[in-house]
């Protein structure tokens, strides 16, 4: 499935210009300002004590601050410090321990002062701790010995580090003690056990302290637990007391839950907001507590709520004053439930909800500066000027302080200082500095000048207009150099002179020009902006499902602005592609060679320009056969049954829909695995039929839709017990191969149907409808008997049933088979022969006596010859016909007579050992019919007005002929047809000449011969009379004329024109006289003859000399 399209443009320079939107206007370092504190170390600060001690104090000012130190509220000269060097154009403090100076000898509280002619910024208070990783202290630990089922708790009590150490749990060999729900490690360290098995029985629990902050690790002695189970406490008893001693200890005994930690039904817990709250219950009972987490009057905060620990531990990141309330957990299991209320209450360090910003103000202006935080407790606000407590500091007319507001009237340039507002309450404190600048500016613009911004379209555009000045300047944007001003919904302004289009359209490309004034003067800037087209991948790669070793491609067709250079990644699962030579990206596709499984995933097309980002993923799914099953294993096993189970394979992304079952017989058939059973795809277990007398061994093939798994490792051999057959032979016939027997032959059982050694079959049979007994053989493991000695084709009741060692199969049923068939005795009679046509004739006879037949009656035949033609004396060799009626028929058809001519034929019955005797030969004629085409028309001797015609007779005349005709007309040069003559030939002519024809003229002829029943079908032939000498002088003489050549060109050219014309007209569905042209060769029998139309002249009288054959 293809994932949905992703597209990021231009969001960094968005982030940065909001970035720039909120943030105070910055005075430019060239101008005089107060100091600004820009980077120092943190409040709490834990230094490594192997390490030299940075505490960091940077800021900016004009003219450049000078820099001084605190440590526990009073001056730390640092010139009197060999150990502390302050970095040169900074106030960082570097405390030199590595050479000799103690960590320890510098702990305490400093606070910087960066101070210029203008003002004095001070830092937070930072307090200096070095980490410590002290030794855990040295005590004795008993060995724990607990009854199974019992509780434990394991203590750790690890040394007060800074900061504090992480605890686990670990063996001598530094593995890590496997948890779960019944033994976990709590929050304090501590390693619970809600009930104890003999398997918790070790001598090396460990709990280990890693401090990070030095990168150590404690180790606490092992501690020791032994658990006695009952079994063996009971045994241990009953080997310390006397017989008369009645004493057990009791069996293990399921418990109710109790808590381990924390103890009571309630508790309460303080967190500060924006902390993580950690919430925690562990408890003992046997079976082991299911721990569950509510909160008492609401809902668990979603997104912010985790179970950790096997839920013992709630955890809750990211808390507020709206998280207070009570948090009960309870911990439950079959005996019962027991709870805890654990009732927080969220506290805040104080934080921001207005911090001062920085001042900028001309002489004579207004301002204020607002200090506003929250916490809880409330708060309470301090004001200090430069560094001193706002009370004591020197006096300012012009500023007047109003609780958590410093109002400034009139201000002059001496009112420029750094004021401190401090907000504090039992948890903590907020320090800012915020200064009051007082500055004459005129405006000045900060942005480059022609600055070239570049957006996408219908993305924002954000152009910079960066300034200062004192009094603040107004700001105004207009479009070009001498546009008209900006106003209107389309533009957004912001405070600090961006000018923002929210939805930029090619339209908006052009210059714009911001212009700053204020009472001191003006200035203005150009920026350029440029629109482009966004980058769309036009073709995404899609989802794919490929067989392994197969070869699969996904395309990534873009289109994207003629002046961005695109560049095309590809990722799989979110990282680079795998370095393989398989992997061949094209410039618009990835092509993956050979695919296997480790190809599985989802692949990415990132497209990336310098403005805009847009990407497409698809998923592959690699499928192949599943791999075979594993781990067969039997149960369940009786006589005849078992239960087989197997873990499934991996299905290879396609799943399993049936598993195939196989066998082997390694007692009958080893090495040949026969079908047994299927199973759906969603069972791993069939329980199947076994036959007695058989060394089983199965294995299971898995199925899915690409193919059969190959199969699994056998099962264990399974050996059935011996039976008596449970069924009889198969197909069991009786049929008799001589007159005299009757052969008994079945289908032998298989070795496996044999259910047991010794197999034999007990052959029976008696005379059908006779009052006989049954006479039985028992014969060894054969598939036929013959009984000797028969009537010939008698029916008989036959029957064969299986024994072996053990007895024998049930009551077989009885079958119908005959002795041996012998040569039927009679010819059937009154065979009558009725002649339809020429070629047709139906024949019936009487039906024989069955019981002459002497078998089963498979029908009669018919042999049939001709004898002679009556159109012709001549004698021919004889080739007898056969056709064959099934079953007691007494008629039937003799197609494909030929006509004209005497047949004989006779009928002789046929059972399942041959023919019978033959009736008598019955002689009958079939009458005349039409005869075939003449041999051969021949046309010859062609002269200006005569044609000479020869034909032979029709091979098959079909009955004695009395004529032949001919038909001829002439033909034109359009090939249209002329008038139709017809000519009567005495049957005994093979010759004609034509006379009175017209010179240089093309003839049809067509030409049959006829018996008193019809005509026969038709010969053609085509010939042309010479043309006159004299005209065909002057036609060679005309021909070789260059105005006759010049002539025929031009018709030639103007026929080639009126060729293309009709082609035009029939692909415009016009008609086209091809059915004309057809015409002029059809048949004249069914032609309608057209009007002399003068085309051919005038028709002369013509006569004829005929000869008969020699």
């Amino acid at each position: 499935m293809t994932k949905k399209m992703s597209m990021s443009t231009s969001k960094t320079s968005l982030v940065l210009f909001l970035c720039q939107i909120i943030s105070a206007l910055d005075v430019p370092l060239d101008l005089s300002q107060p100091p600004t504190i820009t980077q120092q170390s943190p409040k709490d600060y834990i230094v490594d004590p192997r390490e030299n001690i940075v505490i960091q104090c940077e800021a900016k000012g004009k003219p450049p601050p000078s820099f001084s130190w605190t440590r526990n509220g009073t001056h730390f000269d640092i010139d009197k410090d060999a150990q502390v060097t302050m970095k040169p154009n900074s106030g960082t403090l570097v405390i030199n321990i590595m050479n000799g100076g103690k960590a320890e000898a510098y702990e305490g509280v400093y606070q910087c002062t960066a101070r210029n002619e203008r003002g004095a910024a001070v830092s937070n208070n930072i307090v200096i701790r070095p980490s410590r990783s002290p030794l855990w202290t040295k005590e004795k630990l008993e060995p724990n010995h607990v009854r199974e089922g019992d509780s434990l708790v394991l203590h750790c009590r690890p040394p007060v580090g800074l900061p504090p150490p992480i605890i686990f749990w670990m063996d001598n060999a530094f593995q890590r003690l496997p948890q779960s729900e019944r033994v976990s490690q709590g929050l304090n360290g501590d390693l619970y056990f809600s009930n104890v098995q003999p398997e918790d029985t070790r001598e090396d629990y460990i709990c280990y302290a890693r401090f990070n902050h030095t990168q150590t690790i404690q180790q606490k002695q092992p501690i020791s637990v032994k658990v006695f189970s009952m079994d063996s406490l009971n045994d241990t008893i009953a080997a310390n007391l006397s017989d008369t001693d009645i004493y057990g200890a009791k069996p293990v005994t399921e418990r109710q839950p109790v808590l381990l930690t924390p103890t009571g039904s309630a508790s309460t817990k303080v967190e500060l907001r924006g902390n993580v709250l950690l919430l925690e219950c562990i408890a003992a009972g046997l079976p082991t507590p299911v721990i569950r987490w509510i909160k008492e009057g609401g809902e668990l905060p979603a997104n912010r709520t985790f179970f950790e620990n096997f839920k013992k531990t709630l955890k809750i990141i990211d808390v507020s004053e709206a998280d207070s309330g009570n948090y009960k957990c309870i911990a439950r299991n079959a005996l019962g439930s027991v709870h805890h209320v654990i009732s927080v209450t969220v506290k805040a360090a104080p934080y921001w909800i207005t911090a001062p910003r920085n001042l900028v103000l001309s002489p004579g202006e207004d301002g204020t500066l607002i200090c506003r935080a929250n916490g809880s407790p409330k708060p309470s606000i301090s004001w200090l000027a430069n560094g001193v407590p706002i009370a004591i500091a020197p006096e300012d007319p012009s500023r007047k302080v109003d609780g958590d507001t410093i109002i400034f009237s009139h201000v002059q340039e001496r009112s420029s200082a750094v004021y401190q507002c401090n907000a504090s309450n039992e948890y903590g404190y907020l320090l800012a500095n915020a200064f009051v600048n007082v500055l004459a500016e005129p405006p000045r613009i900060l942005t480059p000048a022609n600055k070239l911004y570049q957006v996408i379209a219908d993305s924002p555009a954000l152009l910079d207009c960066a300034y200062f000045g004192s009094p603040k300047p107004e700001i105004e944007w207009f479009k070009g150099v001498k546009g008209s001003i900006l106003r209107g919904n389309e533009y957004v302004f912001h405070d600090n002179g961006t000018l923002e289009i929210p939805v930029a359209q090619k339209s908006n490309a052009g210059t714009y020009t911001c212009v700053a004034r204020n009472e001191l003067g003006k200035i203005q800037n150009e920026v350029q902006l440029e629109i482009k087209d966004p980058t769309m991948i036009i073709k995404q790669p899609e989802y794919k499902v490929i067989q392994r070793y197969g070869q699969v491609s996904f395309e990534c067709i873009i289109k994207h602005d003629s002046t961005l250079l695109p560049t095309v990644t590809w990722l799989k699962d979110n990282d680079e592609l795998p370095d393989d030579e398989r992997f061949l990206v094209g410039k618009d596709n990835l092509t993956i060679m050979n695919v296997t499984d480790k190809d599985d995933g989802t692949y990415t097309c990132i497209v990336n320009t310098t403005l805009d980002s847009v990407s497409a993923s698809a998923v592959l799914t690699v499928v192949a056969r599943p791999n075979p099953p594993f781990d067969l294993e039997l149960t369940g096993q009786l006589e005849r049954s078992i239960d087989l189970s197997w873990i499934p394979g991996d299905e290879n992304n396609s799943p399993i829909t049936s598993f195939v079952v196989e066998f082997e017989d390694a007692l009958h058939e080893p090495g040949v695995w026969r079908y047994q059973t299927e199973v759906p795809g969603t069972q791993t277990m069939a329980q199947l039929k076994l036959s007695p007398y058989v060394n089983y061994s199965f294995r299971v093939i898995a199925v899915n839709r690409i193919g059969r798994s190959q199969p699994s490792e056998p099962s264990e051999q399974y050996l059935t017990k011996s039976a008596s057959p449970d069924e009889n032979p198969a197909n069991v016939q009786g049929i008799g191969s001589e007159p005299d027997n009757l052969v008994i032959t079945w289908e032998p059982l298989k070795g496996f149907q044999s259910n047991g050694p010794g197999l034999q079959y007990k052959v029976s049979w008696r005379q059908k409808d006779v009052d006989d007994e049954w006479t039985s053989v028992i014969v060894a493991n054969v598939s036929k008997y013959i009984v000797s000695g028969t009537p010939t084709f008698v029916p008989y009741e036959v029957k064969v049933q299986a024994l072996n060692d053990l007895g024998y199969a049930p009551e077989p049923s009885e079958v119908i088979g005959h002795s041996g068939e012998d040569l039927p005795m009679v010819a059937p009679g009154n065979v009558q022969v009725h002649v339809i046509n020429s070629t047709l004739a139906k024949v019936h006879w009487d039906p024989v006596p069955l019981k002459s037949v002497r078998g089963h009656l498979q029908g009669y035949k018919v042999y049939y010859w001709k004898v002679q033609s009556l159109s012709r004396r001549s004698r021919r060799h004889i080739e007898k016909k056969i056709l064959t009626f099934r079953g007691n028929k007494t008629f039937g058809m003799l197609p494909g007579l030929e006509p004209y001519s005497s047949y004989k034929l006779n009928v002789r019955v046929v059972n399942g050992k041959g023919e019978g005797p033959a009736s008598p030969d019955k002689v009958f004629k079939t009458p005349e019919g039409v005869p075939s085409s003449p041999s051969f028309l021949k046309i010859t001797n062609p002269t200006l007005d005569s044609l000479t015609l020869e034909w032979g007779s029709p091979t098959h005349p079909n009955g004695v002929l009395t004529s032949y005709t001919l038909k001829f007309q002439p033909i034109n040069n359009t090939h249209e047809l002329g008038p139709l003559v017809e000519i009567r030939i005495p049957a005994n002519e093979s010759s004609l000449i034509l006379k009175n024809l017209n010179y240089s003229t093309r003839y049809k002829f067509y030409f049959n011969a006829q018996t008193s029943v019809g005509s026969g079908s038709q010969i053609t032939e085509e010939a042309v009379t010479i043309m006159d000498e004299a005209m065909a002088s002057r036609q060679v003489d005309i021909a070789t004329q260059g105005w006759f050549i010049g002539l025929m060109c031009a018709v030639a050219l103007l026929i080639l024109i009126l060729l293309i014309v009709c082609f035009i007209r029939r692909n415009k569905g016009g008609k086209y006289p091809v059915k004309e042209k057809e015409d002029a060769h059809a048949d004249p029998e069914i032609q309608p003859m057209k009007e002399d139309d003068g085309t051919f002249g005038e028709y002369r009288l013509f006569s004829f000399v005929s000869s008969a054959p020699i």
